[in-house]
């Protein structure tokens, strides 16, 4: 009987008989003597029978699952839905899932799922509307970076020189509106536009432009760039149009619509006209909308160009956006290189990487090429170059000009980070013969992404200039906070109809120093899809996220917190109390609490009674989530001994759960992977396990 569990492991002919009864495979094994044990344990019904549903109405025997296994609607599927009350899907409902690369909400597969759920007599647990794993990383982050703008290449119709003086000479204003030094983009000016508090109608507050100069039939864009302290509204009107007051799309969005809304960081307004009158129009820009509001109006960064007028760039790496191409050649070491799909790049389009699997003994042993379309440089003269660079990990690359006898020129070390940084970088030409802009990666093992690579002669009339706009901590509260309304709205108001209770935020507290939130600041390599929330919005940001839940949610949906070590760190436990009680002082409702249990055979029992004694003194509803049991050893080393100590863990646990939390409060327990080997209430062949009995016997509490 040692090792009883190896023969179990072996038998997969009664799998389908312990999953599922009454459906046995068509063929039979022949049972082993130690098989008397296992029939002991497949005597038991369905798990969730044990339940006393007259002392527990509300409660909910859950399993974590994933969605291919139940979807398929297979033996996995039966088990679940005959073992289980409610579901847990594991990933399926996290931001990484749903959220897209533009920000959208794909709720298809989810709604799929749920449906399944529902339709076979489910319930679901929803998780986690905010957690520092599981996220779109990616958008999450690109909500941050700064904002880059880069001055059209052409000529720009609109006179600002008024605004670059220092005054609104040309320019026709109502009251509140004047020209402020370092409060534009990157510290530069700004027309300040205050509206009054009496103000309600768009005129109210109003700046309009000197006349502009337009050819008829032609199409010209129209950019600028507004900000304001508080939530307002705006919109440019027109003097000189066939219909002077469109409905136009703003900022991108995919929808045209009369007015533009601002917030607190900076947003571009980008779009075109065509429809002239004549050869003269104004702009009229209207924010009288709403009351004592302070709009921004970047005076540098605003233009009116002619979309097919001469252009004034002259960037000597025309392929340096990598919109259409790379032009760029490349060798050594087994490197490869290549244009990324869209939205890779530093504002969302492409950009070129290089793959370097090692360091080499050169810098120059891995390299990509460039052949300057207009030949070679002049000689004497100072070029700069400018472009966006990120890495995998941290390394150094050298960029430089070249000739084909591999002389050079070099611009100097660049060092690498794994975040998107601008560089700037200048070096002056000796030789007539610099054909060829060459980047060496040689001292880097990992990908480097490039973007928007601009190579210019000093002192060239070239356009294109670059600003690069940092957004401030309380843009990117703002920011974030705008999200998370679109992120959790979304979700709870579709999802309703299959969700009863939502794990809305999952592991705030920092494990060394539960006072305080997690992190991940200082960690050296954020995993792809981690992503703080609390590091830009403080605590505040579980208060947010409560308030949206209930505001949009279903109201009767019961809305969680959950921690993990809460049995083994008993500090986080009252911690994680203290910050429920924080969350309510500002307005949140919490219901309830969940602890994740993913435990050991040799986990502390005083730990797991004294939390579950502090978390029934909240009065709230209490959860035991992700439920697993781990041996210690892996399953091909497990004894009998081992599978015995984990029966009575499970028993123990639930057994404890049911005395101490007050029979109105046990929302339920969930069996994180309950077919998971070895820490599951079934092998991976679905054959039942001692743990089984002993969690059925808990619930059952006659034995």
């Amino acid at each position: 009987m040692k090792h009883l569990y190896k023969i179990w492991l072996c038998v997969t002919g009664l799998v389908m008989a312990t999953a599922c009864e009454h459906e046995p495979l068509e063929y039979h094994v022949e049972k082993p003597l130690s098989f008397e044990a296992q029939e002991e344990i497949d005597a038991y019904a369905d798990l969730k029978t044990y339940i006393n549903r007259e002392a527990n109405p509300a409660f909910k025997l859950g399993a974590g699952i994933a969605s291919a296994d139940y979807m398929a609607k297979g033996v996995m599927y039966r088990l679940i839905n005959r073992n289980f009350d409610e579901v847990t899907p594991r990933t399926e409902l996290n931001h990484g899932a749903i959220v897209q690369s533009n920000g959208s909400l794909s709720l298809g597969n989810a709604e799929l799922l749920l449906s399944t759920v529902k339709a076979g007599g489910g319930a679901v647990y929803g998780q986690s509307l905010t957690w520092h794993l599981n996220q779109n990383a990616a958008y999450l982050k690109g909500l941050l970076t700064p904002l880059i703008v880069e001055s059209p290449a052409y000529v720009n119709s609109l006179n600002l020189s008024g605004l670059a003086s220092g005054t609104l000479q040309g320019w026709t204003a109502t009251n509140g509106v004047s020209v402020v030094e370092n409060e534009g983009m990157g510290g530069g000016k700004a027309v300040k536009l205050v509206s009054g508090n009496g103000a309600s109608q768009p005129q109210d507050l109003q700046l309009v432009s000197p006349e502009i100069t337009v050819v008829p039939g032609k199409e010209y864009e129209v950019i600028c760039y507004i900000k304001s302290d508080k939530p307002g509204e705006g919109r440019i009107a027109f003097e000189g149009l066939n219909n002077n007051t469109p409905e136009v799309d703003w900022m991108n969005t995919g929808r045209a619509m009369a007015t533009f809304a601002t917030g607190p960081g900076w947003k571009e307004i980008k779009f075109r006209i065509r429809d002239f009158q004549s050869d003269k129009i104004k702009l009229h820009f209207d924010l009288g909308y709403s009351p004592d509001v302070t709009y921004l109006l970047d005076a540098k960064n605003f233009y009116v160009y002619d979309t097919q007028g001469e252009r004034i760039v002259n960037n000597l790496v025309p392929d340096g956006d990598f919109e259409t191409g790379a032009g760029f050649g490349g060798w050594g070491n087994g490197s490869t290189r290549g244009v990324t799909e869209a939205g890779m790049g530093v504002q969302g389009g492409k950009a070129f990487w290089v793959t370097n699997p090692t360091k080499t003994g050169g810098f120059w042993e891995v390299q990509t090429l460039y052949e300057l379309p207009g030949g070679p440089l002049q000689n004497g003269k100072v070029y700069n170059l400018s472009f966006w660079v990120k890495g995998t990990t941290e390394g150094v690359i050298r960029p430089e000009m070249q000739s084909s006898d591999y002389s050079s020129n070099g611009f100097g070390q660049v060092n690498v980070t794994t975040e998107w940084k601008h560089v700037q970088l200048a070096t002056t030409i000796n030789a007539a013969t610099r054909s060829r802009f060459v980047i060496s990666y040689g001292e880097f093992a990992g990908t480097v992404y490039l973007d928007k690579i601009v190579l210019t002669m000093e002192g060239a009339t070239t356009g294109g200039e670059t600003t690069v706009v940092e957004k401030t901590p309380q843009e990117k509260k703002a920011i974030l906070s705008g999200h998370m309304e679109h992120w959790i709205s979304g979700m709870v108001k579709n999802l309703s109809p299959y969700v009863n209770a939502w794990n809305v935020v999952k592991e705030p507290l920092d494990d060394a120093n539960p006072a305080e939130l997690r992190t991940g600041a200082g960690k050296a390599n954020l995993a792809a899809d981690e992503f703080y929330w609390q590091e830009y919005m403080g605590r505040d940001y579980g208060v947010q996220a409560f308030k949206l839940a209930k505001e949009h949610g279903d109201a009767n949906a019961l809305l969680f917190i959950s921690d993990n070590n809460l049995h083994s760190n008993l500090n986080k436990c009252s911690e994680l109390i203290k910050y429920v009680e924080y969350l309510e002082s500002q307005g949140a409702k919490v219901d309830g609490i969940g602890t994740q249990m993913r435990i050991s055979i040799d986990t502390n029992k005083d730990g797991i009674r004294e939390m579950l004694e502090l978390l029934a003194a909240t009065g709230k509803h209490v959860r035991i989530s992700e439920f697993e049991v781990a041996l210690g050893v892996a399953a091909n080393a497990a004894t009998e001994a081992h599978y015995t100590a984990q029966k009575e863990m499970y028993k123990y646990v639930v057994e404890k759960y049911m005395e101490i939390i007050p029979a109105g409060k046990r929302y339920g327990i969930t069996a994180w992977s309950p077919t998971a080997d070895p820490t599951g209430l079934w092998t991976s062949g679905l054959n039942r396990k001692p743990a089984y009995s002993g969690f059925a016997d808990a619930l059952d509490g006659s034995k």
